[in-house]
């Protein structure tokens, strides 16, 4: 989902340090406060709460874990995998966790390091730089697990909704505008993904057998992995979902997230997840045994860049770590979370205090409406104050909507303006474009004189309906998609509005 890394999610993470309280300035030595029975009691309404927001919303299916003093206190499915079918979501059931990914990844390259100064080397990638070469020979991995490289928001995403390669992204973000080195926070999934696969480049491995090898088998995660294979073909996976225009939800859509996958392909289940919380909030050990190191992990749990800044003077700062939203709540103790999305239907969340080593995960298979934030939110809000203190559902709901609705076009190219001018004949629109970071792009005319775009390497079609004059408009499709965009020709060039956001798609007639 493109906006929700930029803000939702740092949204979310300032909700949840926030929670109930007011106080500005935490105090210098934060001690833990919640004790077994003010947990137990939070857990105990967690049922309740979970299948009252599924009831409220309509998503199919819920896995959730909450881990506290290294002992998984709750494990628990509810609901169906799939809509239309019996079988019920479990605690094995696999399920896409979207950006969840993040802090999952950043786990693995902790566990690759043998020291926090690692985080601080440049990252080296054959077939990945960036516009400004002193940064290419610069940017470290820490600056692209924390999006501080100077790449726009979401930089790549479109690209794979077209149905780019990872390497073709990659290769092409050299043409991306940067915004100031380590200066500015833009969410980048394919800036993480270059730093990641540059890690198990240098190991000699694959992002997959590094993942497996350093973390998963290790950890005895056993039912989680970064190809979307794995998830497609196991058995007890949860199908990702959308909600139809009349409420009900519909398994329509598959994301392969593969061409990103440490930054959004992992596939997991809550006790998987339960035990990869146990190995955060325990240092990085699991079991007795020391799986990642506690110097390279604890790096990954530190400010690295505000990717929020306060929007009034008693507000709070958000800030990005290495793969974690990182926050400090009034009692001035750490908080980290993260949130996934895809928008084609998975929703998922982590919250975590390691003062209070308690910390939850939450999987959906329904397109993001808040659900899975807001039971992390309301969780840790009744454990530590007894009591909700805001509709949280109603809260993040509307902020995931806000979001989605930005990203349309101030166009309603759905009405046609009364003064709408006449097209062409379709042969002035007819013929091959090419971009250079979009590639080809090539319009042709049916029988009737109907234009159809096609874009990608495998070409996607998209029929154009007329607007006004030389500007037509389409309906997007994908992870990205914004609703109707507009197409507009002129002096030998077509110009894609949703792919323009940075100046890189207009399209030149060959």
């Amino acid at each position: 989902m493109r906006t929700l890394g930029a803000a939702v999610l740092a949204g979310a993470a300032l909700l949840l340090a926030t929670a109930g309280t007011s106080a500005p300035s935490p105090p210098p030595a934060p001690q833990p406060a919640l004790g077994d029975a003010a947990v137990a009691k939070a857990v105990a309404r967690l049922d309740t709460t979970v299948q009252d927001m599924m009831r409220r919303t309509g998503v199919p299916g819920v896995s959730v874990a909450v881990v506290h003093d290294d002992k998984v206190v709750h494990l628990k499915g509810f609901g169906v995998r799939r809509t239309g079918e019996s079988a019920a979501v479990g605690t094995d059931t696999v399920f896409q966790i979207a950006s969840l990914s993040k802090p999952v990844s950043s786990t693995v390259v902790a566990g690759t390091l043998t020291g926090p100064d690692e985080w601080d080397r440049p990252a080296t990638l054959p077939g990945f730089s960036l516009k400004d070469p002193w940064v290419t020979g610069h940017v470290t991995t820490a600056d692209l697990f924390s999006h501080r490289s100077g790449l726009p928001d979401h930089a790549g995403d479109l690209l794979e909704d077209l149905g780019y390669d990872q390497a073709y992204i990659l290769d092409h973000l050299r043409l991306e505008p940067l915004t100031p080195f380590r200066a500015s926070y833009a969410y980048t999934n394919f800036g993480l993904t270059a730093a990641a696969e540059a890690i198990a480049r240098a190991k000699g491995t694959s992002w997959q057998k590094l993942s497996a090898d350093t973390l998963f088998k290790p950890a005895g995660m056993t039912r989680t992995s970064t190809e979307f294979d794995a998830y497609s073909n196991s058995p007890d996976h949860a199908a990702t979902h959308v909600r139809n225009p009349d409420g009900t939800w519909s398994p329509r859509f598959v994301r392969d997230p593969d061409a990103q996958a440490p930054a959004g392909g992992v596939s997991s289940t809550a006790r998987d997840m339960s035990r990869w919380l146990r190995l955060q909030l325990a240092g990085g050990t699991l079991d007795g045994k020391r799986i990642i190191p506690a110097d390279t992990l604890a790096r990954t749990h530190v400010p690295e860049i505000v990717s929020q800044p306060p929007a009034t003077p008693t507000a709070r700062t958000g800030f990005y770590g290495l793969g974690w939203n990182v926050s400090y709540d009034d009692a001035g103790r750490l908080r980290l979370s993260h949130s996934g999305a895809f928008d084609l239907g998975a929703n998922t969340n982590v919250t975590m205090l390691p003062l209070e080593r308690l910390g939850i995960v939450v999987l959906t298979n329904g397109a993001p409406v808040g659900l899975a934030d807001a039971v992390a939110l309301d969780f840790f809000d009744f454990a530590e104050h007894g009591k909700a203190t805001a509709d949280w559902l109603g809260l993040a709901g509307s902020l995931y909507a806000q979001m989605e609705e930005a990203d349309r076009s101030p166009t309603d190219y759905a009405d046609p303006p009364a003064t709408a001018r006449p097209a062409q004949d379709s042969a002035a629109y007819t013929g091959t474009y090419t971009s250079p970071y979009y590639g080809k792009a090539t319009v042709t005319a049916d029988d009737t004189g109907g234009l159809t775009l096609s874009l990608g390497p495998k070409p996607l079609r998209f029929p154009l309906t007329h607007y006004d004059g030389d500007t037509f408009s389409f309906e997007t499709a994908g992870e990205n998609a914004v609703g109707r965009t507009g197409v507009t020709f002129a002096d030998g060039t077509l110009r894609v509005e949703y792919l323009d956001a940075d100046h890189l798609g207009t399209f030149t007639e060959q």
